[in-house]
């Protein structure tokens, strides 16, 4: 077959292979594909005639005018994806628009049909035939994925997701080339690149295979990156100890898995010592690291108290804290400031924290006999807990020593009224204390006047409310106060495991801590200290100190149905949204109810398609595939739940009624 140079136009003989200029080349108006090729694949195509030349021809037909002479012009009919791969190349000069381009000329088919045919007519190669070719690249000519990608016009990342999934087992490889398995379940396969493991979890799969529990069950014993101790810790330190991490090349940052958990703890305890070191040398008597917070350490805590600022550090406070309005005027983030202005306002503000901080300060006696804990938070940030003093210590109490003394009880006088003789009384002298027996009496009669007087005082009473409820509270239950009122704080711990360490937990002891910080060492000044709050803060104050002693528990020995629904109207008054804090996972819930109980959440969350999906699921699977499906949904079990405000008050009885009702079904649910 004979190879014919076209420069100039010529009389077409159809059926022989021709070179024509690139710049001779035009897209044929019969071309069947209307839809033109992604950047992606021309792309790809201009990488592969970059490095190995143009290994199909293309079809060309000449171009003629209307009176049928030739313009020396060719419409391809076939391969106009590889003319636009070539401009590119030109374009990148590394051809000539003048290059010649090996060409098939037919002028005896239909061109639409030939165009159609190419598009048509032809099998992709199964995508394990190309990872597994892809894998013999990397291995017998020693390619990187720089090297491959550059060959075929695709990024170096896909490339290492392609050689991962060639490395999968053969095994493996051939169910999905015979349809057994899908490219998603085969990716989560690829996650780890042991053969014997691969194997084993997919003859323990049973008709339930979905992605997420390949992974699971291939990192059973791992520990995932967005785990707190792995945050902490970070890759590097890890893997610089020595370390593995299982890429996982087909999920997003955070995707790998972290193999030995014990070494990671190992890690993470040596990092919070370095921190705990740091902080002990504030002076304290101790600093212990822990990854969870010793809930039980059985310690009294002591807090920081309000210290004056010197005259110096008031004057640069007030001078920096008006140049930091001054240059934040105008502006909503530091991204739309000039980069010098916001580098000062960042160091303005750094300054202004350093120096409110200097407010309060630990007692030095505190420091020296107490201690800190510095632990790992949920989001795998340090926390810092000081304070803490042993027993054994014998702290001098900052209260006064009568403060804590527990009040007479009448059966501790044992006095009987009229007892006295009278003749003892006028030998007395003149300067002896009046007796116990009157004293109760005078003191009856005022106590009768304060409740009187106190009745009428709205405002006063809302003093001594939050005066006694403080001193409790935050002067370790101390007797300062004169109200018969007493706070009742129930530890949540023993009842939810790790309740004490989510987010929610750590808003609460914020807002505890940061009013902490705020009173007074010695209880006898904490009278003054809430008199002279303001309204807002006193308001504040009292609401903190009340919401300390909810109590909503539900406890099969303890059951309390008024109380119960008072819990439910103040829900209800409060608008709670528990869907905020809290969602239904195997842990929370779904692996601690029945297979009747996941398929009822299932239903009400997602759909009853949804959940007759996974009704036939083990229990195990089912748990694990409902909480991926109630992920999101905002789904919350009955007990959760805050009841719609009532239009009317229903009656006692009706209320008491429904609330047994509702008792029967959770103590029905604890007890499977």
């Amino acid at each position: 077959m004979n190879a014919v140079t076209e420069t100039t136009a010529a009389e077409p003989v159809s059926g022989v292979e021709i070179f024509v200029p690139l710049n001779k080349l035009k897209k044929s108006p019969r071309n069947a594909r209307k839809v033109p090729h992604g950047t992606s694949a021309i792309e790809a195509l201009a990488a592969s005639i970059a490095h190995k030349g143009l290994i199909q021809n293309l079809v060309v037909e000449p171009e003629v005018k209307e009176d049928g002479t030739p313009t020396g012009f060719y419409f391809v009919t076939a391969g106009e994806g590889r003319r636009q791969a070539m401009l590119l190349c030109a374009k990148r000069r590394k051809t000539k628009k003048s290059d010649p381009v090996r060409c098939w000329l037919d002028t005896e088919n239909d061109p639409s049909e030939i165009s159609l045919d190419e598009n048509v007519t032809r099998t992709p190669m199964h995508p394990a035939d190309q990872f597994e070719r892809f894998r013999e690249l990397s291995e017998t000519k020693g390619w990187g994925a720089q090297e491959i990608g550059a060959r075929f016009g695709v990024s170096a990342h896909v490339v290492k997701q392609r050689l991962r999934l060639g490395a999968v087992s053969p095994k493996l490889l051939q169910v999905y080339r015979e349809d057994g398995l899908t490219l998603d379940q085969l990716m989560a396969f690829a996650i780890t690149e042991d053969h014997d493991r691969q194997e084993q979890v997919f003859e323990s799969l049973h008709h339930n295979r979905e992605p997420w529990i390949i992974r699971r069950d291939l990192t059973a014993a791992n520990v995932p990156g967005h785990d707190r101790r792995a945050i902490f810790v970070g890759e590097a330190a890890y893997e610089e100890a020595g370390g593995a991490i299982i890429r996982d090349l087909f999920a997003d940052e955070g995707g790998g898995y972290f193999e030995d958990a014990g070494l990671l703890d190992m890690l993470a305890i040596e990092k919070l010592r370095e921190v705990a070191a740091e902080v002990q040398a504030e002076g304290w008597k101790w600093a212990e690291a822990h990854i969870d917070y010793p809930h039980a350490h059985g310690m009294r805590r002591f807090y920081p108290e309000p210290v004056a600022l010197s005259d110096e550090d008031e004057k640069r406070l007030e001078a920096a804290s008006a140049e930091y309005d001054q240059l934040v005027e105008g502006f909503d983030s530091y991204d739309e400031m000039p980069e010098g202005v916001a580098a000062t306002v960042e160091a303005l503000d750094a300054e202004i924290d350093a120096i409110s901080d200097k407010r309060h300060a630990y007692d030095a006696n505190v420091i020296a006999h107490g201690g800190v804990f510095v632990v790992l938070n949920h989001d795998g940030t340090v926390r810092i807990e000081r304070g803490f003093v042993r027993a054994e210590e014998a702290l001098a109490d900052p209260q006064p020593e009568d403060a804590a003394i527990a009040p007479e009880t009448v059966e501790d006088e044992q006095i009987e009224e009229g007892g006295e003789d009278e003749q003892d009384i006028e030998d007395e002298e003149v300067g002896k204390p009046i007796s116990d027996a009157l004293t109760r009496d005078l003191s009856a009669h005022r106590t009768l006047a304060l409740r009187v007087a106190l009745g009428e005082r709205p405002d006063m009473a809302l003093i001594a409310l939050t005066h006694t409820l403080t001193s409790q509270l935050f002067h370790s239950y101390a007797e300062a106060g004169c109200l018969e009122v007493r706070p009742t704080v129930t530890p949540l711990g023993s009842h939810a495991d790790g309740i004490e360490d989510t987010p929610l937990a750590a808003k609460a002891n914020a807002a505890h801590e940061a009013w902490a910080e705020r009173m007074p060492c010695d209880v006898a000044d904490l009278w003054a200290f809430v008199v002279a709050l303001n309204d807002e803060d006193r308001m504040a104050l009292l609401a903190h100190c009340v919401a300390c002693t909810v109590n909503a528990l539900r406890l099969p020995w303890d059951r309390k149905p008024r109380s119960l629904q008072t819990a439910d109207r103040l829900a209800s008054a409060l608008s709670l949204d528990m869907a905020k804090d809290w969602t239904p996972t195997v842990d929370s819930y779904l692996g601690r109810v029945t297979k009747a109980h996941i398929v009822e959440a299932v239903t009400e969350g997602v759909s009853e398609d949804a959940a007759r999906r996974i009704a036939d699921m083990k229990k195990a699977d089912m748990a694990q595939s409902a909480e991926q499906l109630l992920a999101g949904t905002g789904w919350l079990p009955a007990i959760l739940r805050t009841p719609e405000a009532e239009a009317e008050r229903p009656s006692e009885a009706h209320a008491l009624e429904a609330q047994a009702e509702d008792d029967e079904d959770f103590y029905a649910v604890a007890a499977e």
